[in-house]
């Protein structure tokens, strides 16, 4: 009896072995299949030399970093999104540590009087996975309007004001989808109608977003890699020979990230935790960019965070802290960001997260 229950416990030893080993390959499958996915998408259009990508994308509000704690890390949130609605800005399949319901709103000062505000709104549907909801709007001051008159006497022109202003405005509204394949492994996407507007002139478009997160078991730390903006070529409506001789095809803000996470500093009942973020950035408008951000945590209650941004024209040094509060199954934080961008000013960022346990 003893013989034959032990047979069967090695049985079920090998079984699990191998179940194990299953789970392994399906998560390594996945997060390859999706990474030559989103690179081959990511590297549609690319131009060989970087100077020769610039200025060549629109929607370029859609690259601000929306999540106050995530500027405060360098502009780090491939692999530390996690917790809160505002994932959807950053790496959607992050959405999966929304415990119950969540909901994150953001307001960014941008520089020359430039506005920047998001909303967004998570439910956990355990097994079925998690759905939300997010809207971001970016509105401009009005602008002087300016054209271009010839010198008299001379074979040039110089911008002359017509005393009259004009403005725009950017739009993007979105529906999320993430889901825990395994234990380890999370996928997750967003699918966002993008409208961008400037004067008498707009373009709309269809934009989608991919992520993944794993989390490897060894200790915290996380791998994670997004596709984000991805979408097809549009053109300017309301365009004119009078504006440009011709139309031209404008590209979405494709870029490609990938980035870790871990805890360098946690030991078990101690209320300090010091964790490191890094991230690479493979955009199809401009050079290689690389974040990285460090945050410091007391009793999961207060935050202070710094980071750096490398290849970046005016950014580099980001700075930020943080206060959570729970009272009962309900939760709050509070995240401000200071983002200096040189000879263009200071950029302070605010979010506030609310949160169902």
């Amino acid at each position: 009896m003893n013989t034959h229950f032990k047979k069967l416990l090695n049985v079920y030893g090998e079984m699990d072995m191998q179940i194990n080993n299953l789970k392994r390959i399906v998560c390594l499958t996945v997060i390859i299949g999706v990474a030559t996915l989103s690179t081959g998408l990511a590297q549609s259009g690319i131009e060989p030399n970087d100077i020769e990508r610039v200025g060549l994308s629109g929607w370029q509000f859609l690259k601000i970093t929306a999540n106050a704690k995530h500027s405060a890390l360098g502009g780090t949130f491939v692999a530390n999104s996690q917790g809160d609605a505002g994932a959807v800005f950053g790496n959607p399949s992050a959405l999966v540590d929304v415990e119950n319901s969540s909901i994150s709103l953001g307001q960014v000062n941008w520089f020359a009087d430039i506005s920047y505000q998001t909303a967004s709104i998570a439910k956990n549907f355990g097994s079925r996975g998690v759905i939300a909801l997010s809207v971001a709007t970016l509105s401009m001051g009005d602008i002087v309007e300016t054209i271009n008159s010839e010198s008299v006497g001379e074979s040039r022109t110089e911008a002359v004001q017509t005393g009259n202003t004009f403005t725009g405005g950017d739009l993007a509204a979105g529906l999320s989808y993430a889901q825990q394949v395994t234990d380890n492994l999370s996928i997750g996407g967003n699918l966002r109608y993008v409208e961008e507007t400037v004067a008498d002139l707009s373009m709309s478009n269809v934009s989608m977003d991919i992520g993944t997160t794993y989390n490897t078991g060894w200790h915290s730390l996380r791998l994670a890699m997004v596709a984000r903006n991805l979408g097809a070529d549009q053109t300017l409506a309301g365009w004119s020979e009078d504006i440009q001789a011709e139309p031209v095809e404008i590209r979405m803000p494709i870029d490609f990230r990938i980035g870790v996470s871990m805890n360098v500093l946690e030991s078990e009942g101690s209320p300090h935790v010091l964790g490191i973020a890094l991230e690479g950035s493979h955009p199809n408008d401009g050079p290689e960019k690389i974040n990285a951000g460090l945050e410091y945590t007391y009793a999961k209650r207060a935050a202070l965070r710094a980071g750096y941004r490398y290849g970046y024209d005016e950014e580099s040094l980001t700075f930020g802290a943080g206060v959570n509060m729970t009272m009962g199954n309900y939760a709050r934080g509070f995240n401000y960001a200071l983002v200096p961008f040189g000879r263009l000013g200071l950029v302070h960022m605010f979010t506030i997260d609310l949160g169902i346990n």
